[in-house]
């Protein structure tokens, strides 16, 4: 019989700990959550101190009971939850339903999962943190009340079906409000002028920017139109140019700290195009444990939901042994860098995102891995041991080149010594103005030069982007939205909701979503608050810290809340999105053709709907598109031997069998670019 009994959350953490562990140990999984407050009523007693009133889940009536007869055998009972403040809530929800002495439950957490790091929780065991269970069940109620009470009227006044969340109402309010500046902005006229030069003998030609005239500094929008443009270039012909200054500099560039969930999230999607649910879901397999083979399952990166960039000593100093051995000396700092949390709230106990072992090189797990998997891997790893190396060193150059009263300035900046880039390039989101790599030619004081062309070119201010997910993951973490565990699902939220969509990887508030952002704006200020919202994750990690008791944080939302429902259902009047009109006829029934809205994106419909289903796809301005036509290929269908077409679908152009729909044989269009 086992003496001890360890609860993890998942399968695969069990089959990962189990192997670490002798036969003293029996190791099962909780399957996550075994309780919560009930689907089928609010579950929150709000007139005796917010008192939860919780639910055994149906997936963990069948668990429970095996639980608690190993439970009752074991000597001790060790709670392996995840090392957050949801971990320790289900710890405590554990403890409650097993109904097991104080003195047997054991609280044990680690960041990575590997045999040291689950030998040393087990010798260094503590109990359950009240604090930390408090402000999870705080964030739990909260949402709750907002949910159960804020939803029910939304499907009153506006369409049935509706959610509304305490963060997910601010995500959508961002994006609203940057649509709003977007439709309101007003782009500028601006000019520059540039001259392509060349040196004397030389093969290479380069640019200079106009940056200064009569001796005053022109900022990007001095040339504000063509004529002004025009009179430069006029004034300048038959100028001659020469070299007016140099000034040569060596500049250092220091590698960003290891990742955190947010920064993991916004460059797992700039580089590999994964949402952060996708990223989740493999960082969450690599933690949890892979198959090696003969070394069986294995942890490979430390716990991916985290907002502190902090490093474990041991694993710095394994990474300074393994770059001094493959890079050399050089490639390390002059002393190991400790970088410093700057995220609101951060939890400063957490290690940031890093590889258990970073002799576990991407090349060597590959064969482990799947191609999802091995991409994250291989971004963890390299960030990680980026953030151990030396500076990368540029030489740069900046030469200044007058003609008559004007002067032009080129920039060249060439790689000096790679350091960190060495085994981390710096994406082009990330370079900093003017970083790009180029090169000039050896210049020298008074030298003349050719003119090989004078340009000027026309531009206009550009109006601030719309969010994609990793600017609005950052925007999230930057105004203390949030939390790490927190931001895949509020993007899953509300897009499932319909209440924006993804297009080109951007998000677009839809009709229903600008709705109900504007009745929320109106009547809850509060709850689409962006500096509210901040105030109650700081107001939770004070419950986290045993500063504040939960109830009070509740008890200073709940009261004005409802105040403002009781307000809003005496004024708020049915709203309802109105389909835009069109001058297209339904072709099937006569009836006039409206602009709908899914979360997928724009179409037509007939207005007769739904005895009439008739649709079109839009174009940008909302005008129909006719279906292209099969192109044929000279491909044939090795099922049928037809030829092959490609057509247009809606995730965009594939190859088919012109046999359709007697040989469904389909292939995808290869993307070259990427």
């Amino acid at each position: 019989m086992s003496k001890y009994l360890v609860i993890v959350e998942s399968p695969t953490k069990e089959k990962t700990i189990s192997r670490f562990l002798g036969s003293d140990f029996d190791v099962r999984s909780s399957y996550g959550h075994i309780r919560d407050l009930p689907k089928s009523k609010i579950g929150v007693d709000v007139d005796h101190n917010f008192a939860p009133q919780y639910a055994i889940m149906p997936k963990a009536k069948k668990i429970i009971p095996e639980l608690q007869r190993l439970g009752k055998k074991s000597k001790e009972v060790y709670l392996a939850t995840d090392y957050d403040r949801e971990g320790e809530a289900i710890a405590w929800h554990l403890k409650e339903v097993l109904k097991l002495p104080d003195e047997k439950i054991k609280r044990i957490t680690f960041h990575e999962i590997t045999p040291e790091a689950i030998k040393d929780s087990l010798a260094h065991p503590r109990k359950i943190d009240p604090y930390l269970v408090d402000s999870q069940q705080a964030r739990r109620v909260l949402d709750r009340l907002v949910g159960y009470k804020l939803s029910p009227l939304l499907w009153r006044k506006i369409k049935y079906g509706l959610s509304a969340g305490r963060v997910q109402s601010v995500a959508v309010r961002l994006i609203c409000d940057r649509e709003d500046e977007i439709a309101g902005f007003k782009a500028q006229e601006y000019w520059s002028v540039q001259v392509e030069l060349q040196k004397e003998g030389a093969s290479e030609t380069f640019m200079a920017l106009l940056v200064a005239k009569g001796g005053v500094k022109i900022d990007k929008l001095d040339i504000k139109d063509k004529a002004a443009a025009d009179d430069i270039v006029r004034k300048l012909e038959g100028a001659s140019y020469k070299v007016a200054s140099i000034e040569a500099k060596e500049r250092q560039r220091s590698p960003f700290p290891p990742y955190t969930t947010s920064t993991l999230q916004q460059d797992a999607s700039r580089r590999l195009k994964f949402s952060a649910a996708k990223t989740m879901m493999f960082a969450q397999r690599l933690y949890e444990g892979v198959d090696l083979g003969g070394d069986g399952a294995t942890g490979l990166i430390t716990y991916m939901r985290t907002d502190s960039v902090s490093v474990a000593e041991a694993s710095r100093k394994e990474a300074a042994a393994f770059i001094a051995e493959k890079y050399g000396a050089r490639f390390l700092p002059g002393k190991p860098r400790i970088y410093k949390t700057k995220t609101k709230g951060a939890q400063e106990a957490h290690e940031a995102i890093r590889p258990t072992s970073c002799r576990r090189t991407p090349e060597e797990m590959k064969p482990y891995l799947s191609p999802e998997e091995f991409k994250l891997y291989d971004l963890i790893w390299r960030r990680f041991m980026a953030s151990q190396m030396s500076n990368a060193v540029f030489d740069t150059v900046s030469v200044d080149i007058s003609a008559n009263d004007c002067t032009f300035r080129a920039n060249g900046r060439t790689l000096k010594f790679a350091g960190f880039l060495e085994v981390y390039m710096v994406s082009e989101n990330e370079e900093e103005a003017g970083e790009n790599e180029r090169r000039l030619p050896a210049l020298s004081m008074g030298e003349k030069l050719l003119l090989l062309s004078l340009l000027s070119e026309q531009h206009f201010t550009e109006p601030p982007p719309r969010f994609n997910e990793a600017s609005l993951i950052k925007a999230l973490e930057e105004h203390g939205i949030g939390r790490p565990s927190t931001y895949a699902p509020i993007i899953h939220t509300i897009v499932s909701r319909g209440y924006v969509r993804l297009d080109t990887r951007r998000f677009f508030p839809t009709d229903l979503g600008k709705l109900v952002n504007e009745v929320l704006k109106k009547h809850f200020h509060e709850i689409v608050s962006v500096e509210f919202t901040a105030s109650v994750e700081e107001e939770l990690d004070k419950v986290a810290e045993g500063i504040t008791d939960w109830t009070q944080v509740i008890a200073r939302f709940y009261g004005p809340f409802q105040k403002n429902l009781d307000e809003a259902e005496k004024v708020l009047t049915r709203q309802k999105v109105e389909p835009q009109k069109t001058d297209e006829l339904c072709p099937k029934c006569g009836k006039p053709m409206v602009i709908r809205e899914s979360r997928r994106g724009r179409f037509m419909a007939c207005s007769g709907f739904p005895e009439c289903r008739t649709t079109f796809s839009v174009d940008k301005d909302n005008k129909k598109l006719i279906k292209p036509q099969p192109e044929m290929t000279s491909e044939v269908c090795e099922k049928c031997g037809k030829p092959m077409v490609k057509r247009v679908g809606r995730r965009g152009p594939f190859i088919a069998c012109s046999g359709f729909p007697q040989c469904r044989n389909t292939k995808k269009i290869e993307d070259k670019e990427q």
